[in-house]
């Protein structure tokens, strides 16, 4: 057993990762801003007192130096953690998506404290996007906030780039990401910087063209191809701009973010970021956790088959 601290610990994802870590008999302790202040070095040390891992899940957007996510790294540090995991959970790469500033200065950071020798040992755990995303407004996991994405197989629609038959992303479960993080914990070896946990790879054309088979009133044995999806394409340069146009705007939201702020104007920036952030390949990870733990992830096509099932 392993004493893992989780902070972030009431986030959507942190529960999903933590109820696959007690389910694997672990002992979890919960750090939340209800309980601990970020900015108290004192507390933070305290409280990661005979903690081997610690998990971050804080969300910190409106703060790019990092400075909470940094003072919980050198207390881990001063309380003798062993292993720790930032808050990344997502892209390999941080192109075009100015709400993960805080995640690239974290990285710098921690590269630069384990220079010359490792002070703390740590992965960036990256699954690309959640395939669960692709089930709303259906849940596909307990915990898992849904959010709206330009790919809507409810309403079979999708907003792409152009030349989105090239652009390739990985799409892989919570719930793997959760069953990898629970195994990696007791993993014997040197845990990898980058942490890849790979579902399955798809281009954003092979993935309508999935979208379509699966939404067929007809059933997925369609040779034609399924229920046509409604696509409207947009110019790159468009979405650099943030002045797209469609017919439909996904709605973004995020439990850190305030209802009351929530806007087509937020969600059109953020949609424009995610599928620039795409076209760069930054939602295309590796798979280094998938080899060092041989570990196979859930095929997109079994769980959307089996998530839309029986769903008009």
């Amino acid at each position: 057993m392993v004493k893992v601290a989780v902070s972030g610990g009431t986030s959507s994802v942190a529960r999903e990762v933590t109820e696959a870590i007690i389910s694997h008999g672990h002992d979890v302790k919960i750090l939340s801003r209800e309980r601990i202040n970020y900015q108290d070095p004192k507390q933070l040390e305290q409280a990661l007192q005979g903690v081997h891992t610690l998990l971050s899940f804080i969300v910190i957007t409106d703060d790019p130096s990092s400075t909470a996510q940094k003072n919980l790294i050198d207390a881990a540090i001063r309380s003798g953690v062993k292993r720790f995991a930032p808050s990344e959970w997502a892209t390999s790469s941080l192109e075009c998506m100015p709400w993960y500033a805080f995640k690239e200065e974290t990285r710098r950071y921690l590269e630069e404290l384990n220079r010359d020798q490792t002070v703390l040992e740590y992965t960036l755990f990256q699954p690309g996007l959640f395939m669960n995303y692709l089930t709303h407004p259906f849940k596909s996991a307990d915990h898992l906030h849904q959010t709206e994405l330009p790919f809507d197989f409810n309403n079979k629609r999708a907003i792409v780039p152009e030349n989105y038959d090239q652009i390739y992303i990985t799409l892989t479960t919570v719930q793997d990401l959760a069953h990898v993080v629970a195994m990696a914990i007791i993993f014997e070896g040197k845990w990898p910087i980058v942490g890849g946990v790979k579902g399955t790879d798809i281009s954003l054309q092979q993935l309508i063209a999935l979208g379509q088979k699966i939404r067929s009133p007809y059933g997925t044995d369609l040779g034609a191809g399924g229920e046509p999806f409604q696509v409207e394409t947009v110019k790159l340069h468009d979405l650099q701009s943030k002045k797209w146009s469609a017919s439909w705007t996904p709605k973004f939201s995020h439990p850190a973010i305030p209802p009351e702020f929530v806007s087509e104007t937020l969600s059109k920036r953020v949609v424009s970021d995610m599928l620039l952030g795409m076209s760069a390949g930054c939602f295309k990870v590796s798979d280094e956790w998938n080899r060092l733990l041989e570990y196979e992830s859930t095929p997109i096509e079994d769980f959307l088959l089996e998530a839309w099932s029986g769903k008009s």
